[in-house]
């Protein structure tokens, strides 16, 4: 169930970080020639850019990390927790063998 939860997680802040890079696209394609005057290509630099953009895309940035953290670490443990319950499984039908007289 962790291992759902963070893949959950992960792909709806992977969603927001595409519809991020479409507001991005939108709201800086306009008004902007892609060179200078001597032919250089302008960069858009994140500190002058819209506060609540940068907000959102830092925001999912770390939500999409800590969501794989969570699914990779939720199937760990649950890889884990199935390989404990087949050892005990076999211990307990083990002491239960009937030996023949």
């Amino acid at each position: 169930m962790r291992a759902l939860c963070g893949a959950i997680i992960a792909a709806a802040s992977l969603i927001g970080l595409g519809l991020t890079a479409i507001g991005f696209g939108t709201r800086y394609h306009t008004g902007l020639d892609p060179t200078d005057i001597q032919g250089h290509p302008i960069q858009v630099v994140l500190t002058r850019m819209d506060y609540s953009l940068v907000f959102i895309l830092v925001f999912l940035s770390c939500t999409a990390l800590v969501g794989l953290g969570i699914a990779f670490l939720g199937l760990a443990y649950h890889h884990r927790r199935r390989h404990e319950e087949l050892r005990w499984e076999k211990e307990r039908h083990a002491s239960q063998q009937r030996i023949p007289v």
